[in-house]
């Protein structure tokens, strides 16, 4: 049976709230948050600062069960590539994507948690990346060694792609800390890079940088909508016009129909590409895309737990090709990304199906060891050689520390904090959305700039009811639409505020409670799950409840 239905509680978590700038919204009246400065098209939902979210229940527990892992001791249990050697501490050991990873999951669980010893972790490392700037804009490692270390990535120091994965760290950075340092660093990083980049393009070092260049977009229309800088927009479309023609590809359903030679990380981040690029250039070509290669990735190499073959390559759909960890997180981030954006449904039910079945199966419950691959159906979880693409010595499968390539054990830590980060957002109406259901609280501004905390409490996805208590620290009343996402999973959902219907509505949907809220006013969301049979390729079966 396929493992990913059950939603077993092997290591469930759940996503929370966004990072974002605080200022007072440029687009639109009743924004309290920053959203995209104009020319760019205005974003349904919000990032909220980091920290804005808070863990609860049984996700709070998993995010201290990585504290308590691998996520809180990478540099103890990994000292060859994260300990003082690395190079973006200044050393002379590893210096590409690794160590840039792990800080990334790390630092956004530091801030979620409000956790002094982990953001202690991370301190060394954000400023020596600072302290790296050179007077052209150019910052991080800066020269290749000859001698190879075994294990160590020494080469390609200049590489644009790792330090998109930095530039995330940075945003992460800047939105607990403020610190201006970030933003005087990013502006003459990008600088640099419009000077630099016609004569050195994405793919001058490595051509991952080029199938990753939406990260490198995202962070510039980030930086553009705090400074306003005119060139930030002209060197968006010179990354746009770099990085791998996503757009063209997913509507000409090629590469996916027939399993073209991508690999399976490359397609879970470049996916978000096209929805990034449409801020700037709003034509529907941009999401029709990205919604065509959901449903062809579905159709052609699809498994139940929303993910699909691609042990390595991009895979067709047979049920024992497996599932890279690198893919899984990167693909959340995406879903998180696009939703952020376009704001429709699917996304987030896509979003809770990887994040509740494909994640949790692939780490042991300490946060201690994962799968490099995963299968749908893990018959037996052995040293053996599969149907992949790539094989590892037959380790693929097996949980260890550092099966397979060791990228997963150092990307594997954005997954469940970015997670919690997401599931509330500000709305460009002055509000709060929920869009993905787990045990959380949110303290934001909303309205005429009132303060208020929000406790979702739940054991969602185990069961169907979720409760939302508001609560208004100066006990006032302030007004303010909630909205609410209803799956598409979900035929008819009941709401109910202070215990009286609301309404009763279809799923497929966000729905908004806008009303004068008083301190201490509850809404009961309550959506009944089936079970269903869903086919698959060789007459497989999956059964679903819910997400």
């Amino acid at each position: 049976m396929k493992k990913v239905i059950f939603m077993l509680a092997v290591s469930l978590m759940v996503f929370s709230c966004q990072h974002n700038k605080s200022d007072e919204g440029k687009n639109g009246d009743k924004a309290v948050y920053t959203n995209n400065r104009s020319p760019l098209r205005e974003n349904p939902y919000i990032e909220l600062p980091l920290g804005s979210v808070k863990a609860r229940g049984w996700l709070k527990e998993m995010l201290i069960r990585q504290k308590e892992g691998s996520t809180g001791h990478m540099d103890e249990l990994y000292p060859k590539v994260m300990g003082e050697s690395n190079g973006w501490l200044g050393g002379n050991g590893d210096q590409w994507e690794r160590g840039p990873y792990w800080i990334h999951g790390l630092i956004t669980l530091a801030y979620t948690l409000e956790d002094q010893e982990l953001i202690d972790i991370t301190t060394p490392w954000i400023e020596w990346i600072l302290d790296s700037q050179k007077p052209s804009g150019y910052f991080g490692p800066d020269k290749d060694f000859e001698e190879n270390l075994p294990g160590v990535q020494r080469t390609n120091a200049a590489d644009w792609w790792p330090r998109m994965v930095v530039l995330k760290i940075l945003k992460q950075y800047y939105s607990a800390t403020q610190d201006e340092r970030v933003i005087d660093l990013m502006t003459s990083y990008f600088k640099y890079q419009l000077e630099t980049l016609p004569e050195k393009p994405l793919d001058n070092w490595t051509f991952w940088a080029r199938y990753r260049g939406g990260d490198n977009l995202m962070i510039v229309y980030w930086l553009y909508n705090i400074t306003g800088d005119k060139f930030l927009l002209e060197l968006a479309d010179l990354i746009h016009e770099q990085t791998f023609d996503y757009t063209y590809k997913f509507l000409e359903t090629k590469m996916i129909r027939n399993n073209e030679n991508i690999h399976c990380v490359n397609l879970a981040q470049g996916i978000k590409e096209p929805a990034i690029y449409y801020q700037q250039h709003p034509e529907e070509k941009y999401i029709n895309a990205i919604k065509k290669a959901f449903a062809d990735i579905k159709e052609f190499s699809g498994q139940p737990q929303g993910m699909y073959g691609g042990d390595e390559a991009l895979r067709n759909n047979k049920p024992t090709n497996g599932v890279e960890l690198c893919s899984v997180v990167e693909m959340m981030y995406s879903l998180e990304t696009i939703l952020e954006i376009t704001g429709e449904v699917q996304f987030a039910d896509h979003l809770e199906r990887v994040a509740y079945n494909a994640l949790p199966a692939q780490i042991t419950d300490d946060f201690m060891n994962r799968q490099y691959f995963q299968q749908a159906n893990q018959v037996k979880v052995t040293r053996a050689h599969r149907n992949f693409s790539l094989n590892h010595d037959g380790t693929d499968v097996c949980f260890g520390f550092l099966t397979g390539y060791p990228c997963c054990t150092s990307n594997m830590h954005q997954g469940w904090p970015i997670f919690t980060q997401n599931s509330w957002y500000a709305t460009a109406d002055g509000g709060l959305a929920a869009l993905f259901y787990a045990p959380t609280q949110v303290t934001a501004k909303v309205g005429d700039g009132t303060q208020v905390t929000v406790i979702e409490k739940t054991n969602y996805p185990f069961e169907d009811n979720i409760r939302f208590q508001v609560n208004i620290p100066e006990d006032k009343n302030v007004s303010f639409p909630l909205k609410l996402r209803i799956p598409e999973w979900c035929q008819k959902a009941t709401v109910l505020v202070n215990g009286e219907q609301y309404s009763t509505p279809e799923g497929n949907q966000v729905i908004t409670i806008d009303r004068e809220w008083v301190d201490g006013d509850e809404v009961n969301l309550n959506m009944p799950t089936e079970i269903k049979l869903n086919r698959w390729h060789e007459r497989s079966v999956s059964v679903d409840r819910g997400p």
